[in-house]
């Protein structure tokens, strides 16, 4: 069962929808979730307590405040909740995690958008796909997100809760951006908030901080994307071609 901490006093939403920020290929859906809490002031709501999260402390400069490396953050306001995470999850942990999240997810009432990257060396702009679960499908259709135009699997965190989500059942949207297979992706992620995020959950998101500072979060995501490296990329959520497991 999904364990959290509240920090706060219990939210107040009605039809929330929850942004999964888990690490993964090219950091697009962290770095965009953690936008999203910074652009939307969204507050701390929760520490997340699954069996298989990394028993570690996090901190940020400036701040004396320390919590855990999985988090929920709410904003009322915009009928959200946020999944922020600095910590990836390792394989033989993912199954568990997933299951977690889902109760909570579910006790809550909340449509999940699950954030992926597809290795892609472009040189335009990355392009965005939608896959749902449940009867999501009609949400990416009335924004006419893109369906993939090939087969494929989406692996790691992300993947697994996609895969709870359909054998469940669930009402899930996922989107897959194309994104760089080697260093974090700043542009990726702003395609995933204004093309994905924002019109799905009915908000207005500025990502022009996000595009000037593409350079400065490049350079702090760095290690973090070297420490995924170290880890595995089959533990790391991202999308591939299904001819790559055929």
């Amino acid at each position: 069962m999904a364990q959290i901490c509240l920090q706060d006093s219990a939210a107040d939403l009605e039809e929330p929808t929850l942004i999964e920020g888990f690490p993964g290929l090219g950091l697009v859906g962290k770095i965009a979730t953690d936008h999203l809490v910074r652009e939307l002031d969204m507050r701390y709501y929760a520490g997340v307590d699954c069996e298989g999260l990394p028993r570690i402390g996090v901190y940020r400069g400036g701040d004396r405040t320390a919590r855990p490396p999985v988090r929920i953050y709410v904003s009322e306001e915009h009928d959200l909740f946020a999944l922020q995470s600095d910590a990836p999850i390792r394989s033989e942990a993912v199954g568990t995690v997933a299951d977690c999240v889902t109760e909570w997810t579910v006790a809550q009432e909340a449509t999940p958008i699950y954030l992926s990257g597809l290795p892609s060396e472009r040189e335009e702009s990355p392009d965005i796909y939608g896959i749902a679960t449940g009867d999501a499908g009609e949400t990416l259709e009335a924004n006419d997100i893109p369906v993939p135009p090939e087969d494929g699997v989406i692996t790691g965190p992300t993947g697994a809760l996609i895969n709870r989500a359909a054998h469940r059942d669930l009402d899930s949207v996922g989107l897959v951006v194309e994104s760089s297979p080697q260093f974090p992706d700043p542009e990726a992620a702003s395609v995933l908030l204004e093309e994905g995020i924002a019109p799905i959950a009915d908000l207005e998101i500025d990502v022009q901080d996000l595009i000037d500072r593409a350079e400065e979060i490049k350079e702090k995501r760095e290690q973090f994307a070297q420490q995924m490296q170290q880890i595995g990329q089959e533990e790391s959520s991202q999308a591939q071609p299904l001819r790559m497991y055929q």
